[in-house]
Formats: C-alpha cells, sequence, structure tokens
C-alpha cells in the first residue's frame, strides 16, 4: 500500500508505443500523485513514436509462430513487476503473452498489485479460450475493460465488482478539431476542394482504415454496385495503405463494373489532409471488424453503418446506439447493407441529426478525460487510495 502523501509509481507493458496511446499515456503522467512510465517493445505492425510527456524505455519483444497461434515474449512485463520500479503495474491482458502468468507470479511475490487492462473476450470465442483467459486472470488484483458491457458481463459471473473498472477506449479529439477549424475559417475552402476533386452533388460514403480480409469491404463495394441504380451519383472514396487486399478490391470493382465510383486515396495520415474527405462524406462505412475508426468519424460528426455481428467488432461497437449515432445492417449481407445506406441516404434531416448526435458522443461521452479517469481509479484502488472521487 502506498502512502497517503506518497505518489504512485506505475508502469504500464504496451507492445509498442502507438501513436494514439501517447495522448492517453501523457494525460495520465500529468494526473497529481502518479508517476508514470510506458515499458515497450517494438512490432513491425505498429510504428513507435516519440513518448511526449511521460516517461518511456524500449525493451526488447519477440515473436514465435507455434502453428496458427503467435507467442509473444516481452521482458517489459516482467520488469513491470519489479517493487524497485513500480507500485502498481499494468499488463496487456493477452494469454499470447508467455511472459504473463510468470508475471504475475512474480508480482505476487514482489508484492506488486497488478491491473490487467484488455477486451476480456476474443473474436473468435470458445469456451477454452474463456477457461484459460479467465484462469491467468485471477492473480491480477484488478480487471480494466474497454468498454462497459464486457465489464458488467464479469460482474454478472461472479467476479468482485470491487476489482472491475472501465477506461473507455477514447482518442484524443484535438487534432480532429484543429483539422475542421483549419477548413471552416474560408467558407469557400471545402467547397473548393469538392470542385477540384468532383465531388460536387455526389453522395460519398468514406472508408478509412487498414485492408483487410476482416473488415470486408468488398460488402461496400457489392452495396454500391445495387445503389448505383437508385442513387446515380453515388461514389465510395477508400483511404488506406496499398496492399495485396487493396488489389483485389479493385479487381472486384472491376468485375461489378463500378470502379468508376470506388476512389482507391491510397494511404493519408495527416488529419488536415483527411479532414475533407470526411466533411464532404454522407456516410461511414466499415462493414466489420471496426474500432477507434469509429471514434474517428464519430469526431467529423458523420453516422457510421457496420455490421450487426457485435462480437466480432472491436470493444468501440459500444460507442454506437442504431438509429443514434449510427446503423446496424445484418452482417455479410450486402443487399441489407445497400438497403440501410439508401434509408439513410433518402433521409438528410435524419442523418444530420446522427451526425450531431455522434459528434456529442465523442465531445461528452467517450472523452480522453474519462478514459484516463478510468485507469486512474483502478490504480489508485490498488495502491490502496480512495478513489478519484466519491461514489458515482
Amino acid at each position: 500500500m502506498v502512502s497517503k502523501d506518497q505518489a504512485i509509481r506505475v508502469a504500464i507493458q504496451q507492445p509498442a508505443l502507438a501513436k494514439y496511446r501517447v495522448p492517453v499515456f501523457r494525460e495520465l503522467a500529468g494526473r497529481d500523485g502518479i508517476e508514470l512510465e510506458v515499458l515497450y517493445g517494438e512490432r513491425p505492425s505498429v510504428p513507435n513514436v516519440p513518448a511526449v510527456g511521460f516517461s518511456a524505455t524500449p525493451m526488447r519483444f519477440r515473436q514465435i509462430q507455434i502453428g496458427p497461434h503467435p507467442v509473444y515474449w516481452q521482458y517489459a512485463q516482467l520488469a513491470a513487476v519489479h517493487r524497485r520500479r513500480a507500485d502498481v503495474a499494468i499488463l496487456n491482458w493477452d494469454v499470447h503473452y508467455a511472459t504473463l502468468l510468470p508475471a504475475l507470479l512474480a508480482a505476487k511475490a514482489n508484492a506488486v498489485p497488478t491491473i490487467l487492462w484488455g477486451h476480456g473476450y476474443s473474436k473468435h470465442e470458445s469456451d477454452w479460450r474463456r477457461a484459460i483467459r479467465n484462469t491467468v486472470a485471477r492473480p491480477g488484483t484488478a480487471l480494466m475493460f474497454y468498454d462497459r458491457t464486457t465489464a458488467d458481463q464479469f460482474v454478472a459471473e461472479g467476479w468482485n465488482p470491487n476489482r472491475i473498472f472501465v477506461a473507455p477506449n477514447a482518442i484524443d479529439q484535438n487534432p480532429i478539431e484543429q483539422a475542421k477549424a483549419a477548413w471552416r475559417k474560408n467558407s469557400s475552402r471545402l467547397e473548393e476542394f469538392k470542385k477540384q476533386k468532383g465531388l460536387g452533388g455526389k453522395d460519398i460514403l468514406l472508408y478509412v482504415s487498414r485492408f483487410e480480409e476482416a473488415n470486408r469491404v468488398d460488402l461496400l463495394l457489392r452495396a454500391v454496385a445495387t445503389l448505383q441504380v437508385d442513387f446515380p451519383n453515388i461514389e465510395a472514396v477508400l483511404i488506406g495503405k496499398e496492399n495485396s487486399a487493396a488489389q483485389q478490391l479493385k479487381e472486384l470493382s472491376k468485375e461489378l463494373g463500378i470502379e468508376k465510383r470506388i476512389r482507391f486515396l491510397g494511404a493519408i495520415y495527416d488529419e488536415e489532409d483527411l479532414a475533407p474527405w470526411f466533411l464532404a462524406s454522407k456516410l461511414f462505412v466499415y462493414p466489420a471488424n471496426i474500432g477507434l475508426s469509429l471514434l474517428h468519424a464519430f469526431g467529423y460528426g458523420l453516422p457510421v453503418v457496420t455490421g450487426d455481428n457485435i462480437a466480432q467488432h472491436n470493444p468501440e461497437i459500444d460507442v454506437l446506439l442504431p438509429a443514434h449515432n449510427g446503423q446496424l445492417f445484418r452482417d455479410g449481407d450486402p443487399k441489407d447493407l445497400a438497403k440501410t445506406l439508401a434509408s439513410l441516404l433518402r433521409d438528410d434531416s435524419r442523418r444530420t441529426q446522427m451526425g450531431m448526435n455522434a459528434l456529442d458522443t465523442v465531445q461528452t461521452q467517450f472523452t480522453l478525460t474519462s478514459m484516463v479517469d478510468g485507469m486512474e481509479d483502478a490504480i489508485r484502488y490498488c495502491a490502496g487510495k480512495p478513489p478519484r472521487r466519491g461514489p458515482e
């Protein structure tokens, strides 16, 4: 237990230092009474960025493949639970880490409380996967989830509610707000962009993310092929790094005869360059496996349309409220996707209200502050200190 006036030393283990996590760690490091160190590895799929506003230490990350399953070894998990380094350790709750259980046992021996941070479920859930994940979690002091729904399920299954915390996943909306302001400062700038890109009068459907088979972007293309009959100005704009999956989508657009209705723009990373595409679009369409992109679109006041197989999405799907800030279609069904999109494209006032609700969602509820509040409460619980504020 940390004394009343002593700062809590917190070590967070991460597989990489991802750009979208930097604002979260900076906010946490700025909280009174917390000294933060992030211990991170290096994964080719997640480029590391400089740490700004907090201490960070790189540590070796190894991955080996055993059949179809990756296995990770990261010394950072073991380093985080040393009493000399931390009063509370936050570890990735992922049983692919061969170092996780040894780290939890070492934490017990070292009297270092641990927070297991993760989804709490698998997109390929099974009884044995769930049993292993939950068994590994037992030695942890607290569990920290990205969404309230999964946290409530654990409580309903008998886990001590005092050990359960929610840090609702969020992104820093400031770059989005700045980009919107830059484009709206000159009222004619966006109109000039639309004219230059040939977007005037177009019904633009936007997708921004990596091209992966799990995201089922092919469903969007098939929906466009159906919609073009009743919506002659329909177009889909796809933004993401070129890869083999993108090439397959290009070939599919030719097969469907809609190559002139699909724009492949490649990767765009700068927010101000992305902003006009969001502002010129009517809907954000991400057919399956959606995650933080949902919060990105909401930041532009853009309603999101995605599939209704909730278990196949990431925890951010908890943010989408059908008919309020987005809409669901029957998973895997391009005809139902086309029907859903047509309904929204025909109803400007409904779509506008949903967009306003989407923006309100990320400005007042799923904020960076609320995410870090949840993290801080979990840390204070583990350190034996009172919560950030009284019971809600």
